[in-house]
């Protein structure tokens, strides 16, 4: 994995004991060497979490990893509602990382230079009437916008409603990118436009990126002017 802070890789090293999705471990490989890890699949947040706070609770130093940021569509949120919830006396670390919007603007560019949002496409913990009127929101106040979970294999017409939405307030030339598998093997990145870039590949590791009505292509890169004279 390539985007990792220094501190996120300095703290894991003073844990015994990693948990989290499989996956993201086997990203940090080089970093649990010799350490207890716990892992389990997809949406088994809650027990990974509860499992990570029993550990700490029983003197344990405890690494919780998710993917990018914690604070960012990870797991921080559920450790302090959890700890609360069940009783758990344990300190709490929030360790910042480098979130997959971050990411994905600095490998396309620099896309989210001015305001901007970011929003999951995925309805399993939020309702998509609550989702829709979020990118309506989004799209008429002419934010730049980072797709978390723009797709899946059974969930593809989130997506093609998000496009729509977007479509009906800014033109199709508007810059489009997709960020795949970032900082692995296979990452990919593609730049097109909001009325062509679902016919691009976009899967449950992409970060869909549409920039605002400013947003242009300078030498292959999305840039959305900050208002600096040039």
């Amino acid at each position: 994995m390539l985007d990792r802070t220094r501190r996120a890789e300095q703290e894991i090293g003073k844990c015994s004991v990693v948990v989290g999705y499989r996956p993201y471990l086997e990203l940090i490989e080089d970093l649990t060497v010799g350490k207890e890890l716990l892992s389990s699949g997809m949406r088994k947040e809650t027990e990974r979490c509860r499992e990570a706070l029993k550990r700490a609770a029983a003197g344990a130093t405890v690494a919780l990893v998710s993917s990018g940021d914690p604070g960012v569509y990870g797991m921080a949120g559920l450790a302090f509602e959890l700890a609360e919830a069940e009783g758990f006396d344990v300190d709490i670390e929030i360790v910042p990382g480098i979130s997959a919007a971050g990411s994905a603007a600095a490998r396309l560019g620099a896309p989210l230079m001015l305001d901007y949002a970011c929003i999951s496409l995925s309805d399993l913990l939020v309702p998509w009437e609550g989702i829709l009127r979020r990118l309506e929101a989004v799209a008429a106040a002419d934010l730049a916008v980072a797709l978390y979970n723009p797709k899946s294999t059974k969930r593809v017409e989130q997506i093609v409603q998000a496009a729509a939405i977007f479509r009906a307030h800014r033109p199709g030339t508007t810059p489009v990118g997709i960020c795949t598998a970032m900082g692995t093997d296979e990452e990919r990145l593609e730049i097109a436009d909001l009325a062509s870039f679902l016919e691009r590949e976009i899967t449950m590791r992409s970060i869909v990126v549409i920039g605002n009505s400013t947003t242009r292509v300078i030498r292959s890169r999305m840039v959305t002017p900050r208002g600096y004279r040039v």
